[in-house]
């Protein structure tokens, strides 16, 4: 059994000091294997011009790889937290996966949404999962999860747990997770942030509703859609290792590939 969670958060736009206080102060106690945090949780979303997406980039040896590694420290935990990542003249909609006191790695984000098309390049690295302490996790931001093709290439490299970083505002994530737990037998823990941000010509009104989703299908946990909230509970990860939906299906050998379009 490993104890998974989310923290849903309500970002101050540019103040990262303060939106690493506030996560600091909902982990104050928390001992876990793994925790998830929104997208974008230490900048907020709503960018007005590439400029200010590009000015509050970082590396993955910056102000927020440092706060998640001594989050790591404090919680024991495997961090994944989204953030604006700096490579060479690019910058990505990434998530950073942290643990044992380092930067394992980044997953930058593939599937664009809306502007951010305008301000980050899409993710250029293969689709990985990270097997740390035993446990095989995945990692996919936000928007990705309206790509089936996504979860299934996922389960498909084996992972346990799929880490979902999101700043949602469309309706439909929360349900169309189970579904994509349940297809791929994987557990899921989206991280969603609340709140407005009206900046330029956009408004967002972002869903809260964290969710963590069983490899059934089945939701475990779903937070408040206006508050600010922090949920933790253990699972098995040998659930989702098992495809097998019955005596005679296996959801990932029943594949019929050569009928599948590519």
């Amino acid at each position: 059994m490993i104890k998974v969670g989310y923290v849903q958060t309500s970002p101050l736009f540019g103040k990262k000091e303060k939106n690493f206080e506030q996560i600091e102060n909902l982990l104050v106690d928390i001992k876990a294997d793994l925790i998830v945090l929104p997208e974008l949780f230490a900048t907020g979303y709503t960018f007005i011009s590439k400029d200010e997406a590009v000015s509050l980039a970082e590396t993955s040896k910056g102000k927020t790889s440092h706060f998640l590694i001594e989050a790591s420290k404090m919680t024991g935990a495997i961090i994944v937290g989204g953030y604006v990542e700096k490579a060479g003249n690019d910058i990505y909609n990434s998530a950073m996966i942290v643990s044992n006191n380092h930067v394992i790695d980044s997953y930058r984000k593939i599937h664009l949404y809306y502007k951010e098309k305008i301000w980050f390049s899409p993710g250029d690295k293969p689709i990985k999962v990270y097997e740390i302490n035993k446990i095989k996790i995945g990692i996919m931001i936000c928007f990705d999860w309206i790509f089936p093709e996504m979860a299934r290439s996922l389960a498909l490299l084996g992972a346990d747990v799929i880490a979902h970083p999101a700043n949602l505002v469309l309706p439909y994530c929360q349900k169309a997770m189970t579904t994509r737990c349940l297809e791929n037998r994987v557990y899921g823990v989206t991280a969603n942030r609340i709140g407005h941000e009206k900046r330029g010509q956009d408004n967002f009104e972002f869903t809260g509703a964290s969710q963590i989703t069983s490899y059934d299908g089945k939701v475990l946990s779903s937070a408040p859609a206006n508050k600010i909230y922090t949920d933790f509970l253990e699972i098995d990860v040998q659930d989702s290792r098992n495809k097998k939906l019955n005596e005679f299906n296996d959801i990932l050998k029943d594949r019929k590939k050569n009928f599948y379009f590519k």
